[in-house]
């Protein structure tokens, strides 16, 4: 195609669907540099607050398979009005409370944002679907919407650092609330249903099995980084069941005609692997970022270690980094076009194993932290970009929903592994600090725990790619039917 008919094409795909995606940015930065105003508010200590990444993790971890179905059912963007209005529902209740616990609900159901981006990406995948070049089409819009989604995050860190310090928190709560229900309008007004809905029933028992399964492991989990949790059998035997739920649930979804998740997806020889690398990329993506702001926090001259950088220094570390994944998400789909998505996505994922590892010898200096974080933002923002495509391209056709919301799904998992692990980590070892002051959250020992794993992990992401077929994730791989591997 000439430049001009592909960039309409792209352009007619992706529509609004950016300023969704920055919405949903806006939503993961804005409230980060204002959690310590928010915890006064509330009248709860600043370790509380973790409290809320965790549930909101455990929603998403639920609520994406189901919509990621239903979408495939009964259309995309139906499910992207409903997934919107449950989160302006729950955004508008957090300025109006001072009770912790009506916050921290409203707070967990503001997770519905999380299936965005999966609904996005099989929105695209089903209107390109007479394009030609549909795979790099919908890689090159899945670029477009984590750059919106990161510039969110940046425009969103810094318009909630800056507006918490001159107004009253109830008026800074209520402006993304605002934002997410214009939103919902641009998504009824500006964004075109899928055209082919595969219909069917949903598959409740499934729903359920699953549920609860995500809940025991997730919830076990949380446990564990209570005080004594580990050496509480209650949570280790919590994890476990989550774990052992999962065998039934496989067991009814391979028996079901219409199941919840085809479970079957798993053996496929393209989308397994990418399956996995979502899980694996999940542990730095999600787990590493708390971490990375509190090791800059460190005073280096009480500690040791760390940067002791002010609030606005590590902003812009962040800002930095998500800079770096707007610029990988952007490079994706050209690399792509050069190369294969498949060596695109094993080059993404070494990418952020070397950044992370390069933390052992380098994390003395501002200068080199920066550094590392840029390689792990190139990489990082191209696996966010390259990952919900790939799985819509090697998926069957009435499964494009559910394979992006897949990934997202694992992603999420992941996270929630690691930041138990990570917790325990951090807390291990942490030294007393002279004349009483309080200490950091971390030990030296925990941070070089969190970045080893995120190198190794992001590595092994890298050699589970290469049994991919050479061909998957193109157009003429997504021709083809998805052959279960045995």
């Amino acid at each position: 195609m000439s430049r001009t008919v592909t960039l309409g094409a792209l352009a007619s795909v992706v529509g609004f669907l950016a300023f969704v995606e920055f919405t949903s940015g806006v939503l993961q930065g804005y409230y980060t540099p204002m959690l310590t105003d928010i915890a006064r508010h509330l009248g709860i200590h600043d370790a509380d607050v973790n409290w809320f990444e965790g549930t909101q993790l455990m929603l998403s971890a639920l609520v994406v398979p189901a919509f990621a179905k239903l979408g495939d059912m009964v259309g995309h963007k139906r499910m992207l009005l409903i997934s919107t209005a449950l989160t302006a529902a729950a955004a508008l209740a957090l300025p109006f409370t001072d009770s912790f616990w009506v916050f921290l609900v409203a707070w967990t159901l503001m997770g519905f944002y999380v299936v965005w981006l999966p609904l996005e990406i099989a929105l695209i995948w089903s209107r390109s679907r007479r394009m030609e070049g549909r795979s790099l089409l919908t890689a090159r819009a899945a670029g477009l919407l984590v750059a919106a989604l990161e510039l969110g995050a940046i425009s969103g860190a810094l318009i909630g650092g800056s507006l918490v310090d001159v107004l009253p928190l109830t008026i800074v709560l209520l402006i993304p609330a605002l934002l997410v229900i214009v939103c919902f309008f641009v998504i009824l007004f500006g964004v075109k249903e899928s055209p082919e809905s595969t219909g069917g029933v949903l598959d409740t028992v499934g729903l359920v099995l699953i549920s609860i399964a995500l809940i025991c492991f997730t919830g076990g989990l949380s446990l564990l980084r209570l005080e004594g949790g580990l050496v509480n059998p209650w949570s280790w035997a919590v994890v476990v069941l989550g774990l052992a739920l999962i065998v039934p649930f496989a067991l009814w979804e391979l028996r079901h005609d219409d199941p919840l998740i085809d479970v079957r997806m798993f053996r496929s020889p393209a989308l397994g692997p990418v399956f996995l690398t979502a899980g694996l990329f999940g542990v730095s993506v999600l787990g590493a970022q708390a971490p990375l702001s509190t090791f800059a926090r460190t005073d280096p001259a009480v500690y040791g270690y760390g940067l002791g950088t002010t609030g606005f220094a590590t902003s812009l570390i962040i800002g930095i980094y998500l800079i770096g994944m707007i610029t990988g998400a952007l490079l994706f789909s050209v690399i792509a076009r050069l190369t294969t998505p498949r060596i695109t996505l094993i080059g993404a994922s070494i990418l952020v194993g070397i950044g992370f590892l390069l933390f052992l010898p380098f994390h003395d200096a501002y200068s080199q932290v920066i550094t590392n974080m840029v390689i792990v933002g190139l990489g990082s923002g191209a696996l966010v970009a390259a990952l919900p495509a790939a799985a819509a391209s090697a998926a069957p056709a009435t499964q494009t929903g559910v394979a992006t919301g897949l990934t997202n799904s694992v992603k999420t998992v992941g996270g929630a592994i690691a930041s138990c692990v990570f917790g325990i980590a951090l807390l291990s070892g942490v030294a007393g600090v002279a004349g009483g002051a309080e200490g950091t959250a971390g030990s030296l020992t925990g941070y070089f725990t969190v970045w080893i794993v995120c190198g190794v992990t992001a590595l092994a992401a890298a050699v589970l790619l290469l049994f991919v077929p050479k061909q998957a994730f193109t157009d003429r791989a997504s021709e083809l039917e998805t052959t279960p591997m045995a």
